[in-house]
């Protein structure tokens, strides 16, 4: 393959864990009609560079800013930040970006990892699946979409809890089994 075909491929295998996974076991029920209507912007970072992967979320944040078009952008970055803990100081340090350049109220930062490990959890805890991705990657979301929603969805404060509770009934093997057949393993 190529690196257009390998970028393509490691896009193909987000989707489809957002669609099989997010989407499928009802993770983010705001996420359907996004992807429906096509207003998620995917961006393979391919750098291992801190500096390059933290001017792509700026790029991103600029982006969302001239296209209302775009609801939410998902940034790959398939060869950077293995370690989670490596990860999680890449993602304070995007946080303080989007602080720092006005961002906060404006755009809010999810973050997803393959070793996604919740403070406090063991790292076995099939709930840690809620929140474990195909690659690392951010996930930048306009607030101002998420008040929307959250109007039309009263219990949305219980979402993570019944996302928790049913990754656990269900169990890491299921979960990382569904994660990985995303990616064709």
């Amino acid at each position: 393959m190529d690196n257009f075909e390998v970028i393509e491929e490691m896009v193909r295998q987000t989707k489809k864990w957002i669609t099989d996974v997010v989407i499928g076991l009802n993770f983010c029920p705001f996420a359907s009609k996004v992807m429906k209507d096509r207003k998620v912007h995917f961006r393979m970072e391919p750098s291992e560079t801190l500096s390059i992967c933290l001017e792509a979320v700026m790029e991103e944040f600029d982006r969302l800013d001239k296209n209302n078009a775009i609801e939410t952008t998902i940034i790959i970055l398939p060869h950077s930040f293995h370690s989670f803990s490596n990860y999680l100081d890449f993602v304070a340090l995007a946080e303080k970006l989007l602080k720092k350049h006005g961002y906060e109220g404006v755009y809010q930062i999810a973050s997803f990892h393959p070793d996604y490990c919740f403070a406090g959890v063991q790292e076995s805890d099939a709930a840690n699946y809620t929140n474990r991705s195909p690659y690392p990657m951010l996930h930048i979301i306009r607030e101002e979409s998420i008040e929307q929603v959250l109007k039309q969805y009263p219990n949305a404060h219980e979402i993570a809890d019944r996302n928790v509770n049913f990754a656990r009934e269900k169990g890491e093997a299921y979960m990382k089994m569904l994660r990985d057949a995303c990616m064709g393993l």
